[in-house]
Formats: C-alpha cells, sequence, structure tokens
C-alpha cells in the first residue's frame, strides 16, 4: 500500500503543478536549472542522466504537451513523474497538504 499512497503523492502532485504551469513560467526555468544541478550531482548515474535527459527534450516542448506527460496515467507517466524536475514549484505548505489529504483518504477507505 505505501507504493500505492506514494503514486498517488506524485499524481496529485503533478495534476497541481500541470493545473498552475501555465500561469508560472518560470517553474520551466526552475525545472532547466533543478536538471542542470541534478546532471553534475549524478554525474555517475547513468540511468538518472538518461531520465534528465528526456525530461530536457520535454521542456522543449509546448506547455500542454508537459502537462500532458505530467498527468499521464500510464506507466510511462508514472515513471517520469518520479524524477520530475519540477520539484520546488509547490510550496512545502502545498504538499504536505496534499500528503495530509491523500493519506486521510487512505484511512477512511
Amino acid at each position: 500500500m505505501r507504493h500505492e499512497y506514494q503514486d498517488r503523492v506524485s499524481f496529485e502532485i503533478a495534476r497541481r503543478i500541470a493545473s498552475e504551469l501555465p500561469q508560472r513560467p518560470e517553474w520551466m526555468e526552475m525545472a532547466r536549472a533543478n536538471l542542470k544541478r541534478w546532471s553534475t550531482a549524478n554525474s555517475d548515474a547513468p540511468s538518472l542522466l538518461t531520465c534528465y535527459t528526456e525530461w530536457a527534450s520535454l521542456l522543449d516542448k509546448p506547455v500542454p504537451s508537459i502537462c500532458a506527460v505530467l498527468t499521464a496515467q500510464t506507466d510511462e507517466g508514472q515513471r517520469l513523474r518520479q524524477t520530475s524536475p519540477f520539484a520546488g514549484a509547490l510550496s512545502p505548505q502545498d504538499v504536505w497538504e496534499i500528503k495530509r489529504r491523500l493519506r486521510h483518504e487512505e484511512v477512511s477507505a
């Protein structure tokens, strides 16, 4: 159940980012900066570098395409959300609110 919860959290965060991304162009630069920083920090991890390169290519697409990738309910969408470069886009309070709400839904189910 724990992995399912993490997937739900990642999806909800991605959904929230996708809903705000068209009005927040600065998030695109933040995502590019994250990828650059992570690529340097993880230069000895080929699998991560592959993910970062994939995201860098995705960030060159129009915002609606990026939003579609962020919210794709597919294995590929789930895989890409695991290395989303939009870390830091939402405030810690927003992230904790999402986690609390989903944890409450999980307990109530």
